[in-house]
């Protein structure tokens, strides 16, 4: 990993939204940790670490498979998709400090997407919800493609769907599974890491810039999109 100045030669960024846009991981682990109680499981933090980056289908089956109540992944995905939507409409998801600012000028600089573990349904509520659902020219949930994260699959979308190389694109991401999944695509990873479940090694070593705060992702971002005359 290099904290030094990028070349300018990226012309799309794409983020990754739980950790980087907004802070809802904790929400997360809080109602899959909520849902397992209800039926007699106690869901802890290795059971957060393991579902991180998965897609909605993927750890709803997981979910499902560990509060073992014979219930069916698409019944408990709408469970916790549903408590999150609640949570969204309670003002319980706020975006980081920084966030607002950092889309609105990095999507006047260069076209941008997202590339999200979260369900369709709340990538929607949470950036229609904060006034940022303008600014993206594609949003992709890993829900949407064949495999969640660490695999490439939603980042290669994404770049598909801006229509930019991924070796163009830079990364925004926070945890070791979504760090794995940008560098896996080809991208250049700018890491945010997550504080309360910090990026294993192997995973940071795979960015290119760790930043302190979203105020230094967006000034690495800035730097590194080329201008129209280098594209």
């Amino acid at each position: 990993m290099s904290n030094a100045s990028p070349p300018s030669t990226a012309t799309a960024v794409v983020f990754d939204m739980d950790g980087v846009i907004v802070e809802s991981e904790h929400l997360w682990e809080e109602l899959w940790t909520a849902f397992a109680a209800e039926r007699g499981a106690d869901w802890g933090s290795e059971q957060t670490r393991a579902v991180q980056g998965m897609s909605a289908p993927e750890w709803a089956r997981y979910l499902a498979d560990f509060a073992g109540t014979g219930e069916s992944a698409e019944a408990t995905e709408k469970a916790v998709v549903d408590g999150m939507v609640r949570a969204l409409e309670q003002g319980r998801i706020d975006p980081l400090d920084g966030a607002p600012e950092m889309v609105r000028e990095v999507s006047a600089r260069a076209p941008i997407a997202m590339a999200s573990s979260a369900p369709r349904r709340v990538i929607d509520a949470v950036l229609a919800h904060h006034g940022l659902l303008g600014h993206f020219t594609a949003t992709v949930s890993s829900a949407e493609v064949p495999r969640g994260k660490p695999n490439p699959d939603v980042y290669l979308a994404a770049a598909r769907k801006l229509g930019a190389a991924p070796e163009r694109c830079l990364a925004v991401e926070d945890s070791s599974n979504g760090l794995r999944a940008a560098a896996a695509a080809g991208m250049r990873v700018v890491a945010l890491p997550n504080p309360t479940y910090p990026p294993a090694a192997d995973a940071l070593d795979k960015a290119v810039f760790a930043a302190k705060d979203l105020y230094q992702v967006r000034e690495y971002l800035l730097r590194g999109l080329s201008t129209k005359e280098n594209r």
